[in-house]
């Protein structure tokens, strides 16, 4: 497995703790909120919204909850306005990093994402310095357990997959980032059973750490992911198994 995927695996074994103390819960109210503002509140016709309110069902998000983060979308209750933030840079190693982040005040959560970059020895850059290097994919994961590779792959093209991968923990159904929840369904028809399905950048090219740049680099990443604001980090590094397995 890629260094960035096993890091990508990781951190959803840390969502678990997260889920406990709400930040979970936070990340997805905001995403459910800001695709009903741009989008509707009628998950039906606005395929982001949808895929949110699936992402909000995987972690047992009260019905109420959803509800009221739709409402705040489309105005019919009051709450804080939102608006989506990309920041690029480069961490140690020159290792390129992505975050998306969403929040009401821009100007406090630039200054606070550049001073972490700074810290940890990185280093904030102008938009499109990195982007370049990610594409955008579907990404819905299915238990190995649960069903034989073959099926799965029958089933995944037959949904609208473009790719099945097999990783140390699981399958990674891959899809076009708009097609994610049709595919979902898709599978969920076919009897799959899926553990999670989200959006995420995949890296083109990748690029290998060692040593200290690598500990910094995942202190970085770490730091980043428990920002406030910050709904997803994205990075193209490779490492070590045995560093990843520190991180835990």
């Amino acid at each position: 497995m890629s260094g960035h995927s096993k890091w990508h695996s990781i951190k959803h074994k840390k969502a678990a703790v997260d889920a406990k103390r709400g930040k979970i819960f936070t990340r997805i109210i905001r995403e459910i909120t800001i695709a009903a503002r741009l989008g509707g509140g009628d998950p039906e016709s606005n395929p982001r919204l949808r895929t949110a309110i699936a992402a909000a069902r995987d972690v047992n998000m009260p019905m109420k909850n959803i509800e009221n983060a739709i409402k705040r979308g489309t105005g019919e209750i009051e709450g804080a306005t939102y608006e989506e933030v990309v920041y690029e840079g480069y961490g140690p190693g020159g290792v390129a990093i992505m975050v998306e982040a969403t929040t009401d005040n821009r100007n406090r959560t630039t200054a606070e994402i550049r001073h972490l970059f700074s810290k940890y020895n990185g280093s904030l850059g102008a938009v499109g310095c990195v982007s370049y290097l990610f594409s955008k994919k579907g990404i819905i994961t299915v238990n190995k357990e649960s069903i034989e590779e073959d099926r799965l792959l029958e089933a995944a093209l037959e949904a609208g997959a473009e790719d099945v991968k097999t990783e140390d923990e699981g399958y990674q159904v891959i899809t076009d980032q708009g097609q994610l929840q049709v595919v979902r369904e898709g599978l969920e028809k076919a009897g799959v059973k899926v553990e999670r399905a989200e959006v995420v950048n995949i890296p083109s090219t990748t690029k290998r750490v060692e040593g200290r740049d690598a500990e910094t680099l995942l202190k970085l990443l770490d730091a980043l992911e428990e920002h406030d604001d910050v709904q997803s980090v994205s990075s193209n590094f490779e490492m070590s198994d045995e560093l990843l397995e520190q991180f835990k």
